[in-house]
């Protein structure tokens, strides 16, 4: 697995693969041990941080894809600042 203090944009497309699983875990072991209390400020905390760094990361899996697809170089993505990601319209 990847460490978890490199840089999202130096992560190849299995690691961030891997990075997005173990956010996700981390996000649903959060909401089950909580499930019927609520979290405190703490956890509420971890669940956006968890939130923002999934979303970049998903965003920089479709730049990398969306790039690579296009003839372009993945490796030239770059992780957005969570700002922008958490910003787009659905």
């Amino acid at each position: 697995m990847s460490d978890p203090d490199r840089a999202l944009s130096e992560l190849r497309d299995e690691e961030l693969v891997q990075r997005i699983d173990a956010l996700v875990t981390e996000e649903h072991t959060l909401e089950r041990t909580h499930a019927g209390d609520g979290l405190d400020e703490a956890g509420r905390s971890r669940l956006r941080d968890l939130e923002v760094s999934l979303d970049q990361a998903w965003d920089l899996l479709r730049q990398r894809r969306a790039r690579r697809n296009a003839g372009q170089d993945p490796d030239q993505a770059e992780a957005r600042d969570p700002a922008v990601v958490e910003h787009y319209q659905q």
